[in-house]
């Protein structure tokens, strides 16, 4: 009996940005890696070399902290050649009247509750921003369309994209919750792994450390 082979999906969040180093909303704001932020996504592409994964096509959000991310981590793995397709629906959350802002200043602002219902809640969107469900009804499709036939045509897919964006697709292919996924945090160069069978089953997945 033919037994489905495994496809790998690798989910990482971007570097440190200049907006994290300054603990401000960055969302749609087009920040640069700190020298921080490039050391992580060549230790990612290490990590991985190290792992033996096999790439053979890439993704990336528009902004330019995911796509510096994603070509060291490539380059780190010998990979520089391979395609990667940048789209904005893979960008961060935009946080409306909360970007640029310092957190702390908004929390002395807005009140400190109110911010956290802003950054953890499901469907509460900060003034003039998304929430994360907007953050879903962009990225999802996405997967959908065009990663999701990507990782079944091929051995292993990256996707290098922001803290969000990354929960939304998360939120999605681990049938999380709302609450649940208001419990999950990405640090800046974290990696999770999907290993999905012909069938687009997910067959396991984690953290990579």
């Amino acid at each position: 009996m033919h037994r489905p082979k495994d496809h790998l999906l690798v989910l990482t969040r971007h570097g440190q940005s200049e907006g994290n180093l300054r603990n401000v909303f960055t969302g749609w704001r087009d920040l640069p890696l700190t020298e921080q932020g490039r050391e992580q996504a060549i230790a990612v592409g290490k990590h991985l070399r190290e792992r033996g994964v096999a790439l053979d096509a890439a993704f990336s959000s528009a902004l330019g902290r995911a796509r510096d991310s994603c070509a060291h981590t490539l380059r780190e793995m010998g990979l520089a050649a391979i395609p990667v397709r940048r789209d904005s629906a893979l960008n961060e959350r935009d946080y409306g009247d909360l970007t640029g802002l310092d957190k702390n200043e908004a929390r002395r602002r807005f009140g400190a509750e109110q911010v956290q219902t802003w950054r953890r809640s499901y469907a509460v969107a900060p003034p003039g921003g998304e929430s994360l469900r907007d953050t879903v009804a962009r990225v999802l499709p996405f997967y959908i369309r065009e990663i999701l036939p990507a990782v079944l045509r091929h051995r292993g897919v990256l996707v290098v994209a922001h803290g969000n964006s990354l929960r939304a697709l998360i939120l999605a292919l681990e049938g999380l919750s709302p609450d649940e996924i208001a419990r999950i945090e990405l640090d800046t160069g974290e990696t999770r792994f999907y290993l999905l069978n012909d069938c687009a089953e997910i067959r396991s997945h984690g953290v990579w450390h």
